[in-house]
């Protein structure tokens, strides 16, 4: 959350943030494996819709986001916050959250809702014992809702690597940029497919069935499942 200090509200009551997870440890071995096997990644990776010269890792992206998110466990204690538990459990939620972490990278797990779930739940869990935390600050209806998290921006987001996970995430994403090649990028990922989501083709079916339907016999365009954005994508296809 970003908030200006020149409100006197913020001086009297200063926002209580424990430590997030990304400032005291990570699992980068699975990380960083997970993003150099993404380099040789082709089919449906969105490197395949543009080449762009600065283009994150989605793994990376993906950890990242989530590890800023959330909580760390260890017991924290100053600016009005007291927070966490003792070293052992600390160190054994730790581990639990690294196994998310190290599942959430997986490239097989992209699109897998119940790793990302596992995920949503840890931040939503996080962001709620923020709220808690914060419940008498002056602005707390506006600020600190429990029920909605905050939004992710990026104003130079470039390959759109960044607020595609964010969203990917269950976070809302607001994404812009000075090069219109990117805001194209970031249209196409994060703001044309959710309006979709869902709903199936609307095009005319072709004679050859493309690679989704293909193979589910007759009136496997009725039986298929157009979750998320396969209906768009089908749509691309024909």
């Amino acid at each position: 959350i970003s908030v200006s200090n020149s409100d006197p509200r913020m001086t009297t009551h200063p926002i209580k943030t424990p430590k997030k997870l990304i400032e005291v440890a990570l699992p980068l071995d699975a990380i960083n494996a997970a993003c150099a096997r993404e380099k040789s990644i082709r089919h449906g990776h969105p490197s395949t819709l543009h080449l762009w010269w600065a283009r994150r890792p989605l793994a990376a992206a993906r950890a990242v986001i989530f590890a800023r998110m959330v909580n760390d466990r260890g017991y924290q204690q100053g600016g009005g916050c007291k927070y966490g538990v003792n070293k052992e459990k600390a160190q054994a939620e730790r581990e639990r959250l690294f196994k998310i972490i190290e599942d959430l990278v997986q490239w097989e797990n992209t699109n897998n809702e119940e790793v990302l779930e596992r995920a949503r739940a840890e931040i939503r869990r996080s962001w709620r014992e923020v709220c808690e935390l914060n419940k008498a600050h002056p602005q707390a209806a506006e600020l600190f809702n429990p029920e909605r998290l905050p939004g992710f921006h990026d104003p130079c987001a470039g390959g759109g690597a960044l607020p595609l996970e964010a969203q990917r995430l269950g976070l809302e994403s607001f994404a812009s940029d000075l090069n219109p090649v990117a805001v194209t990028i970031n249209k196409a990922m994060i703001e044309i497919p959710p309006r979709f989501a869902g709903r199936a083709p609307v095009g005319p079916r072709i004679s050859e069935p493309s690679p989704s339907v293909r193979g589910q016999g007759e009136g496997g365009l009725f039986a298929q499942d157009w979750s998320g954005a396969r209906g768009l994508a089908e749509d691309l296809r024909r």
